[in-house]
């Protein structure tokens, strides 16, 4: 063969076609499709995952990418990285049987309509058999594919390679010694701030109106997406040029809808900013989740409830309810963006609160995924966590163990990428603010240019051409660790709530 790495591409390229189409069926489910359409999309997303199986364990491609890295490795960098992801992602595919990557396809399907209507009725009884069978399913992937310390191991590496579960619970566990007597300190504060300005009666077409101004000034592409709503936010596309966001607001808490419009917008720039003429390669997509979650906690956290960027906003709060924003100052907004609350909802979870939501999930997949638990356990399970985590009874499993769609899809392991992404957007930005000393200056014009060709270059440019940990250091200098973060989170909330933390 004249040039095994250019057929290699071609091959691979069919592959990305069909995630393109399955991303589609995924956002068609979750945004338009009509409900009694789910046994046919259970079908139809079951048939495309076992055509992706299919290419990605073919004789061709084995044999091919075997010439490619048998061949002169060269001085291309590129090349070297599209080698490397293929053979990751081939080698755990050829352990797993075409007939369990469809049942899981067709299983997810059913499993998130079950969802759906379980977590408006709050009955975990609806959602609780289709989750035994997703978790069945991928315990059973999990042994195929092979592990060596525990199960959770080899469903955490789909989302975060590399990564171990006995490193992140060490991880974790400093996080999570360090956030809860800050926590109790802010408790204890004499005048915690209030969410009173975010609070009030806000209709949604104007909440879409705000949402998509302050995507453009983010520089979101809306030729290249499109924002509409759904039960849970998220972003789907098909490569740099189609890469769509939904949120949803709440009429009585404008924070919903402008956060959850922040962090999708956050994961789409991303997805716009990876380089469009690789997108048909191995190497072309997000390194990892922990990467792409930095990316969006980045905007919502550092610049969307910063004051600088908050600055800016007020203004446009006011011209579109006049009523309620013209007297509230951008220190006042800002003040308000900020409380810490503990709070049910993951989602709606403030800084210093977040990662424990992460955490007391991360604990209770890996109990299931490993047996320790069975599915009727978590509901008991999931409001002992929160009650010794967050100090909150939880009254119903829709604001407990409901409130997430991840399960519904057997995403296990991709929680932890949540908390990584914490410390990945906290280091980013630190390296950000140095490099670019008048960033807070820029946000409070809503110039949000600088910071985003910052991370174009560092970031979104190098797509999966370096693992996350080296990307990590190469953008901040440092390794992955929480002091970023938990100084963040001191020197922050510590000025906003007037105590020392």
């Amino acid at each position: 063969m004249a040039d095994p790495y250019a057929r290699l591409l071609e091959l691979f390229g069919e592959i990305r076609a069909l995630e393109g189409v399955m991303n589609l069926l995924e956002w068609d489910q979750e945004v338009v499709m009509p409900p009694r359409g789910v046994e046919a999309r259970a079908a139809h997303r079951s048939t495309v995952a076992a055509l992706m199986h299919d290419k990605l364990v073919a004789p061709e491609l084995g044999d091919v990418l075997g010439e490619a890295m048998a061949g002169p490795a060269g001085d291309d960098p590129w090349r070297a990285a599209d080698l490397r992801e293929l053979k990751r992602l081939r080698d755990r595919a050829v352990r797993v049987p075409r007939r369990l990557v469809a049942e899981l396809a067709h299983a997810g399907s059913l499993a998130q309509k079950a969802w759906a209507e379980a977590r408006d009725a709050d009955d975990w009884s609806r959602f609780a058999p289709h989750l035994s069978r997703l978790t069945d399913l991928r315990r059973e992937e999990a042994d195929a594919v092979g592990w060596e310390n525990e199960r959770y191991d080899a469903l955490l590496d789909v989302f975060e390679p590399g990564a171990r579960a006995a490193e992140l619970e060490a991880l974790f566990t400093t996080l999570r010694e360090h956030l809860v007597p800050v926590l109790e300190a802010l408790r204890e504060a004499p005048r915690p701030p209030e969410a009173g300005p975010w609070l009030g009666s806000f209709a949604t077409d104007g909440q879409d109106r705000l949402a998509r101004a302050v995507l453009e000034v983010m520089g979101y592409d809306f030729t290249a997406g499109r924002l509409d709503t759904s039960a849970h936010p998220f972003t789907q596309g098909t490569g740099p040029g189609d890469v769509r966001i939904t949120t949803r607001y709440e009429e009585g808490d404008l924070r919903t809808g402008l956060y959850a419009a922040l962090h999708e917008g956050g994961h789409a720039l991303y997805e716009q900013g990876l380089p469009a003429d690789r997108a048909q390669h191995p190497a072309g997509g997000a390194v990892s989740l922990g990467i792409h979650e930095s990316q969006s906690r980045l905007w919502e956290n550092a610049v969307g409830r910063g004051r600088p960027f908050l600055g800016w906003l007020q203004p446009k709060l006011a011209e579109i309810w006049p009523d309620h924003f013209r007297g509230v100052s951008p220190d006042a907004l800002y003040r308000a963006a900020n409380t810490v609350q503990p709070s049910l909802i993951r989602i709606e979870a403030d800084e210093v609160t977040y990662n424990l939501h992460i955490i007391l999930r991360m604990e209770i997949e890996r109990a299931l995924v490993a047996g320790e638990v069975t599915v009727d356990d978590l509901p008991a399970l999931w409001r002992d966590k929160v009650d010794r985590y967050l100090g909150l009874a939880v009254p119903t499993d829709r604001e407990g163990v409901l409130q997430d769609i991840h399960w519904s899809l057997g995403l296990f392991g991709y929680f932890p990428t949540y908390a990584l992404g914490n410390l990945y957007a906290a280091q980013f930005h630190a390296a950000a603010r140095e490099q670019m000393p008048d960033l807070d200056d820029r946000l409070a014009r809503g110039d949000t240019a600088g910071l985003l060709d910052w991370l174009r270059r560092n970031v979104h440019e190098a797509a999966a051409l370096y693992p996350a940990s080296e990307l990590c250091v190469r953008v901040t200098g440092k390794p992955l660790a929480p002091d970023a973060f938990l100084g963040y989170v001191r020197e922050k909330f510590g000025a906003v709530y007037g105590v020392t933390l």
